[in-house]
This record gives C-alpha cells, structure tokens and sequence, in this order.
C-alpha cells in the first residue's frame, strides 16, 4: 500500500478571518473528494491501519500555526474568566466575590495550561520512540504518529508563550513547581504500558474539559477558550493514536509484564498527584497573596485545599472515570487489576 501522503493531493492552512471562512470549508469538501479510489477505500475501512489513516487526514485538515490561527495578534482578557467554574469548581467557595472568583479562574488558568506544557514532553518523546519502530514498516503507521509528536512539540511551545504573556500582566510571585524534562524522564523511566494508558487518560481528559466546561462557557477569555479549541482539535486524532498503540502494546505482552504495568500506572498517577500537591500549595499561596484583602488562616486552608480538590478532578478524577477510557482499560485488564486502579484513583477523590 502507498503512503497516504500519495493519495491525498491538497492541503492548506486554515486561517481564522470571516473572509476565508467560506473558502476553507470547500477546501475542507475538496480534501474529502480529490484522493483516489486506493485511499477512499482505506478510508472506508474498520481496521487499525485505516482508522491511522483517518488520523492523518484530519491532521492535515485542521493543521494550524501559533500566530496566524491562534493569537492572530489578540491578548489575553482578564476582564473574563480563563478557567470555566465546572473546572475551577470556584463555586464550591461561596465567601468569594465574584472579582475574586475570576482572579483564580486566571491563577488556575496560569496552571492549567503550564501542566499540559509538562505532561506533553513526555507524551511526544514517547510516541516518537514509538514511531521509530515503524520506520521500515507500516509507513502510515509512522506518519501519524509523528504528525503526533510533531503536534505535541507545538502545544509545548504553545503553552511556553502563553506563560510568557500572562506572566507580564499578572503580579510576581507565581511559581510553576515542576521541572518538564526532570518529570518526563521520571514517566519515561516506567513501563511503556504505563506511560500509554496514562496517556491515553490524559487525551481523553483534555476532550471531556473542552467539550463540556470550555466551549460552552460564554464568560471566558476568547483567546484563552481558543487556544484550548486549537489543542482540541489535535487531541482528538491524538486519542484515536493512543488507543491503537495501547491495544496493540498489551497484545505484545504477557501476563506478568502487564501486572508490572498496572502497578507502574498507579505509580504514575500518585506521581501526578505529588504534582499537583505541589502547584496548588504554590498556587493557593499566590491567590491568597493577590486576591486583594486579608485572608485568616482558615480561610487560606480552605483555599488551598480547594486548589488540590480542583486540579485532581482535572488531571487525575475526570480522566479516570471517562466512560472511553474505563472501556479501553477494561479489556485489558483483570477484574482485581481494574478494582486496584479505582481504589488508588478513589483514594484522590
């Protein structure tokens, strides 16, 4: 079978401007009808090559650039929200103002996109270390996956200028506690059947968070709701990807290899969660610092344990329980396997 590359014969850029719009939706049609026959019907098929097919083809339908699709020359707005509440859960804290509620939707916001900066530069090296292994192989295979890594490498550098901006407006003192490249050989050092479930929870998750808290709230920051839109759109293929090398790694293993591999999982999440006990003590710190009146002791406990009951519903609890990805680790898993990975993540909640 040829490489998809040879079957698909336009591709473009899209670009966020009303004018173009049109334009790129029947550039969007024309992508669809100008393959050939070869192609649609791989297209067609039900099988792990055709569904890596796919993948690549929606890469390149929804391909973006940092600065012509995403910025496009805007700033962010602290006027609004960046984190949604269903996220933020600021709600649970009904002493707050609704001026103070937003200053942590922008401390948590500051966060949120940092972790993703974090937990993406084990996920690209990772899926590259992957690729390598079709190199003679399954050329679509390889395609997508390095269309991954090379998708994951531009969220990282994504979520470095949006630190970089954000940092010049807030006031100083935040501290983002963890160190990319120290916490990626930390993952890296586990079994890849670890890192792949834990990284198809964390695709899952980013797909739960846009289409349910970030895309229906009105109230946030345009350029911060369309950054997460712009990762959404390649998280999506990215879960496909994920889940065929899970399946297809557990198949490889044996029995022995793949009870190391849930322990190394639930070690992995306890490592996440060290993470984000971390960044929300430095976090709830900051807001109590700058949410513009005195904060009594109490009231800064309640506060910080509200920022860990926060970012664990977002980078542990809402992926864990998202019914793909308990289906997936289902059938991979014994009964008494599945039962400790939900005591662990249980013990979180």
């Amino acid at each position: 079978m040829c490489e998809l590359r040879r079957f698909v014969t336009i591709r473009y850029v899209p670009v966020a401007t009303p004018a173009h719009a049109r334009f790129f939706l029947a550039m969007n049609a024309a992508v669809d009808l100008v393959v050939s026959p070869a192609a649609e019907r791989l297209f067609q098929e039900n099988s792990d090559r055709a569904r890596y097919a796919r993948c690549i083809k929606a890469s390149k339908r929804v391909r973006w650039d940092i600065d012509a699709d995403v910025f496009r020359g805007r700033s962010f707005d602290f006027r609004r929200k960046f984190l949604p509440d269903g996220l933020t859960k600021v709600n649970d804290l009904p002493f707050l103002t609704a001026e103070e509620k937003r200053t942590m939707s922008h401390v948590q916001g500051r966060s949120y996109a940092s972790i993703f900066g974090v937990l993406e530069r084990f996920i690209s090296t990772k899926t590259l270390e992957i690729a390598i292994r079709y190199g003679l192989g399954d050329q679509i295979a390889l395609e997508g996956l390095v269309r991954f890594s090379d998708e994951e490498i531009k969220h990282q550098e994504l979520f470095r200028r949006i630190e970089g901006m954000i940092g010049e407006v807030m006031p100083a003192g935040y501290r983002f506690t963890a160190d990319p490249d120290a916490v990626a050989r930390a993952v890296l050092a586990s079994s890849t059947w670890s890192v792949l479930v834990l990284t198809l929870h964390i695709e899952l998750f980013v797909q739960l968070h846009y289409r349910e808290s970030i895309d229906p709230d009105a109230g946030l920051s345009e350029l911060f709701k369309d950054v997460f839109l712009f990762h959404w759109k390649d998280e999506a293929q990215h879960a496909v990807l994920d889940e065929l090398e899970v399946k297809r790694h557990d198949a490889s293993i044996g029995a022995e290899e793949r009870e190391r591999g849930v322990d190394g999982f639930i070690a992995l999440v306890q490592a996440v969660d060290g993470i984000l006990q971390a960044q929300a003590a430095s976090d709830a710190n900051y807001f109590v610092a700058n949410c513009g009146r005195p904060v009594d002791a109490a009231e800064a406990a309640v506060i910080g344990a509200h920022f860990l009951k926060a970012y664990r519903w977002q980078y542990i609890l809402s992926g864990a329980s998202h019914p793909r990805f308990q289906s997936v680790l289902k059938g991979l898993v014994t009964k008494e396997q599945m039962e400790r990975i939900g005591a662990a993540v249980s013990a979180l909640a």
